[in-house]
């Protein structure tokens, strides 16, 4: 076996471990004024730890009683190799239970080759982050290749599962972890999982990705809060279309609201226009207004010649059935559904834009028509810091995915120090005042989904504000 030695400098030491799937037990060292880590050579190059030895600010808000807090105010610096020893002890593990040298072993399946491999290194580079922010000496994170595929994905599980993983986190594609569900449940291990698809959870698989039914949710409950009762929606005719579509469907009513008209278009967008037309009601609100004009113009009293006079300035008459439309989609698709909307006589200033985590993207007001529509996001302060640090650290930006990977880790850090003889189990997991990483707080629920609480982000013409801050506890009981 090939091992890299470390060299230690830090305020103070912990015992932290690294190991890949190939077996290699990878370590780095970092001292004050180190460079960012630069680009590794895939499953060959030793992993330089993103440790700082300035105290890092706190990512998460103050925590509220009885909540599990993923980020503290300092990090934990130091990391040491695994021995012979502890590797032998993995194998004689009892799922999800620390092994016989009270290690608690964490398999992490990412794509580190293939297509994916740059969103893969993004995740372990998060991960490596939580490991040194929240890590103790007992934790061991165990990194395995899931190469972006059904197989690779059910080999890494099968793996990191004989290597005495208690908890898995990833993969990252929905057929991976279908796939590697199998192995996972037949050793009675859970997985947190960086899916954004509902329909992989599952009693032993959660879910930690944005689900879209949790923005529909609170870009619902937000709009109720202003009075908003009647809801339109214009999607694209696909699988994430149809997945808001039928959210709305769902929460709206369960809020005292109705949904007042669906309306999908070709995700191409080539029947768009058509179809804002028609969501529009245009044709019908032109001739009610051509058929009052032309009642007016035969008459000539004052006030039915002042009357016209106002009509000549006028598209058309009567309002929509709907106060607040939801337009889950993003860039010039966005945009080009905006205007048309415009351009058809919704107006912006009597139905409120609703969007989803889609319109999370720089340079939106440019565009006046999308100037005061809201959108949920993870809380813009936290999320925001987790980027800067990664970019101080690696050198590159961070695909936006990539604090799951962070929060991940950290969940797990945090249940690795309850004492609890199986730190992981399902209701481990299940904690219903739920925990607090850099994308806001989240719990998971009996379902394998999980809630969140985001903030509600309003478009202004210099960027987004807070137009409803993220909670910083879940106030009412779980449900799914």
């Amino acid at each position: 076996m090939s091992l890299v030695s470390p060299r230690f400098s830090w305020l103070r030491s912990a015992s932290l471990t690294l190991m890949l799937a190939s077996g290699l037990v990878l370590a780095g060292c970092a001292s004050k004024g180190v460079a960012p880590a630069a680009s590794q050579p895939q499953r060959q190059a030793a992993v330089k730890p993103p440790v700082s030895t300035q105290p890092q600010s706190t990512l998460q808000p103050p925590p509220a009683p009885g909540r599990a807090v993923l980020a503290p105010n300092q990090l934990i610096p130091g990391l040491t190799l695994q021995s012979q020893a502890q590797q032998s002890q993995a194998q004689q593990s009892q799922a999800g239970r620390p092994d016989a040298g009270g290690l608690v072993r964490v398999g992490l399946l990412v794509p580190l080759t293939g297509p994916s491999a740059a969103t893969g290194q993004a995740l372990l580079n998060a991960a490596e982050m939580a490991l040194f922010d929240v890590g103790d000496e007992h934790l061991v994170l165990q990194v395995y290749d899931s190469q972006g595929t059904p197989e690779g994905a059910a080999q890494a599980a099968q793996r990191a599962i004989s290597h005495g993983a208690q908890l898995l986190l990833g993969p990252l594609f929905s057929a991976e972890v279908k796939a590697a569900a199998g192995p996972a449940a037949a050793a009675g291990v859970n997985m947190v999982a960086f899916s954004t698809d509902p329909t992989i959870a599952g009693p032993n698989t959660f879910v930690i990705g944005f689900l879209v039914q949790e923005q529909v949710r609170q870009i619902v409950s937000y709009a109720r809060a202003q009075g908003l009762s009647k809801f339109a929606v214009l999607a694209p005719n696909s699988a994430y279309g149809q997945a808001v579509v039928e959210a709305l469907q769902r929460y709206v009513p369960a809020r005292g609201a109705k949904v007042a008209q669906v309306s999908f278009y070709d995700p191409d967008g080539k029947d768009l226009t058509e179809v804002v037309r028609s969501l529009a009601s245009f044709d019908q609100r032109k001739k009610t207004l051509d058929q009052q004009k032309a009642e007016l113009a035969g008459k000539t009293d004052e006030i039915s010649q002042m009357a016209l006079k106002r009509l000549e300035r006028l598209e058309t008459v009567g309002e929509v059935g709907f106060d607040a439309i939801l337009l889950p989609e993003q860039g010039t698709r966005l945009t080009q559904a905006a205007s048309l909307l415009s351009f058809y006589d919704i107006d912006p200033g009597r139905v409120q834009l609703l969007g989803t985590l889609l319109w999370d993207s720089p340079g939106l007001g440019r565009e006046p028509v999308m100037v005061g529509g809201a959108y949920p996001a993870p809380p813009p302060e936290t999320n925001r810091q987790f980027f800067a640090r990664y970019r101080e650290l690696y050198g590159r930006a961070a695909p936006s995915i990539a604090s799951h990977g962070y929060d991940a880790l950290a969940l797990a850090a945090i249940l690795a120090r309850s004492g609890e003889p199986a730190p992981f189990s399902a209701q481990a997991l299940m904690s219903p005042s739920g925990f607090a990483g850099v994308d806001g707080i989240f719990r998971f629920m009996s379902d394998g989904l999980s809630q969140r609480g985001f903030a509600i982000m309003q478009v202004t013409r210099n960027g987004a504000a807070v137009a409803k801050p993220a909670p910083t506890a879940f106030d009412a009981p779980v449900t799914n």
